[in-house]
C-alpha cells in the first residue's frame, strides 16, 4: 500500500501503464463525493428545493432574463439528469418547499416588493402538477419542513400584518389546516425536523432578530423550545440522525458561524461552528451527513464553503462549490444533496453542485483528459481530468504524458 499518487512524465512518445494492487492512496473521501451536474435552465436566487420520489425540484426564483420572477421547476432524477416539469402556475421568487406523501408542494413568494402571494404548487412522484388550496395569508421570506401527514409552511412577511405567525398545513390529500400559530411572527426563519417534531427556528422581527424554537409535533400540537444560543435570521436547517440543525446566520450587520442542534427529546446543543460565517446559506441532507453550502459572509463576498455535520455531530469540509453564491436552495434525491442557483455579486447563477453519498470509500483522481484507465470492467478514457474509483484501487492507468495525482 502507498501513501499518495504523484506521477509525471513529459513529453515523448509511447505510453506508460501503471498497475495498482489493492492500493489505497492517501487523499480518499470515506463518503460523501463532489460533481457538478448539468446546469439550471434558468440562472437565478431565491428559488426553493423540495424531493418527492425519485426527484429532486428546484422550483421559482428570480433572474436577470424577463420576467424577472421565475416560474421555472428543474427536476433531477436518481442518475442526476435534468427535465423540466410543467412550469409553476405563477412565477415567484422567496417561496418555500416542503414535502408530504405522495407531493412535493411550493407555496408562497412574491412577485415584486408588495406583491405576495399565496399560491400553492403541487407536484406529484410522475412531476404532474396540481394546484391546492391557497396559503390562507400570502407572503414571502416564509419556511416549509415536513412531519409524519403534513407540509407545513410557517411564518413570512406579508402585507398586513407584516410579520406573519400564520402555519399553513397540508396532510397527504393536500388538504390544508391552520394549526396554533407561531409563539412568535417573523420572517426569514428555517425549518428542520428531527424525530416526531418539526421545529422553526430564528427569523427576523424587523429591526430585531429573534431565539425562538417552536416544535410541532405528528398532531400538529405545538410547543416552544429552548431558544437558539444566538438570535439571528437567513440561517438554514438540515436534519440527519437524531438531530435537526441549525447554523449560520446574521443580525445587525454581523454574520455568525454558530450551529445549534435539537436532539430527539428537543434538548439543544451547539456542535462545533461553521468553518466560515455567513448568511443566506443552504441546507440539505444526504446518507450520513447533514451539509450547509454557500451563502454571504459579507455584504458583497459570497462562499463556496461547504460544511458536512455527521450523526455524531462532528464536522468535516468536502470539496467546496464549484461557483461561491448566497440565496441558493438545497434538496436531496437518492444518494445525492443537490445545491442550485443563487447570486454571486453581479451575476445569477445556474450551477447545481451534488454531493453523492456512498458507503465505499472513494478516491479522486486528476488525469489528462484523454487518458485511458481500467478500474472496473472494461477500459475507459477519461472525459474530464477527475474521475472518481473505488477504494482500494486494483487496475491499471495507461497515458504518454501529464501529471496523475490524487491531490
Amino acid at each position: 500500500m502507498g501513501e499518495a499518487i504523484l506521477i509525471q512524465r513529459g513529453g515523448g512518445s509511447g505510453e506508460v501503464i501503471v498497475e495498482f494492487e489493492n492500493f489505497i492512496p492517501s487523499n480518499i473521501d470515506p463518503s460523501v463525493i463532489h460533481s457538478t451536474p448539468t446546469a439550471l435552465s434558468v440562472a437565478r436566487q431565491q428559488l426553493a428545493g423540495a424531493s418527492i420520489g425519485d426527484y429532486a425540484l428546484f422550483a421559482g426564483g428570480s433572474g436577470s432574463s424577463s420576467p424577472g420572477y421565475k416560474n421555472t421547476v428543474d427536476a433531477y432524477d436518481t442518475s442526476l439528469t435534468r427535465s423540466t416539469p410543467t412550469a409553476l402556475s405563477v412565477g415567484r421568487h422567496w417561496l418555500a418547499g416542503a414535502s408530504v406523501g405522495n407531493y412535493a408542494l411550493f407555496a408562497g413568494g412574491s412577485t415584486g416588493s408588495s406583491s405576495y402571494r399565496n399560491v400553492v404548487d403541487a407536484y406529484d412522484t410522475s412531476l404532474t402538477r396540481s394546484t391546492p388550496t391557497a396559503l390562507s395569508v400570502g407572503r414571502r421570506w416564509l419556511a416549509g419542513a415536513s412531519i409524519g401527514d403534513y407540509a407545513l409552511f410557517a411564518g413570512g412577511y406579508g402585507s398586513s400584518p407584516t410579520y406573519e405567525n400564520t402555519v399553513d398545513a397540508y396532510d397527504t390529500s393536500l388538504t390544508r389546516s391552520t394549526p396554533t400559530a407561531l409563539s412568535v411572527a417573523r420572517y426569514y426563519l428555517a425549518g428542520a425536523r428531527v424525530g416526531n417534531h418539526t421545529l422553526f427556528a430564528g427569523g427576523s422581527i424587523g429591526t430585531s432578530y429573534s431565539d425562538v424554537v417552536d416544535a410541532y409535533d405528528t398532531s400538529l400540537t405545538r410547543s416552544t423550545l429552548t431558544a437558539l444560543s444566538l438570535g439571528r435570521y437567513g440561517l438554514a436547517g438540515a436534519s440527519i440522525g437524531d438531530y435537526a440543525l441549525f447554523a449560520g446566520g446574521a443580525q445587525f450587520g454581523i454574520h455568525y458561524d454558530t450551529v445549534d442542534a435539537y436532539d430527539t427529546s428537543l434538548t439543544r446543543s451547539t456542535p462545533t461552528t461553521l468553518s466560515v460565517e455567513r448568511r443566506y446559506l443552504a441546507g440539505a441532507s444526504v446518507g450520513n451527513y447533514a451539509l450547509f453550502a454557500g451563502g454571504e459572509y459579507d455584504s458583497s463576498s459570497h462562499s463556496d464553503a461547504v460544511d458536512a455535520y455527521d450523526t455524531s455531530l462532528t464536522r468535516s469540509t468536502p470539496t467546496a462549490l464549484s461557483v461561491g453564491r448566497r440565496e441558493l436552495a438545497g434538496a436531496s434525491v437518492g444518494d445525492h444533496a443537490l445545491f442550485a442557483g443563487g447570486y454571486f455579486g453581479t451575476s445569477y447563477s445556474n450551477a447545481v453542485d451534488a454531493y453523492t453519498f456512498s458507503a465505499v470509500p472513494k478516491a479522486r483522481l486528476y488525469m489528462p483528459i484523454g487518458t485511458k484507465y481500467k478500474f472496473g470492467e472494461s477500459e475507459e478514457t477519461a472525459t474530464t481530468n477527475e474521475i472518481t474509483v473505488s477504494v482500494p484501487l486494483t487496475g491499471y492507468i495507461k497515458f504518454k504524458n501529464g501529471v496523475i495525482s490524487n491531490g
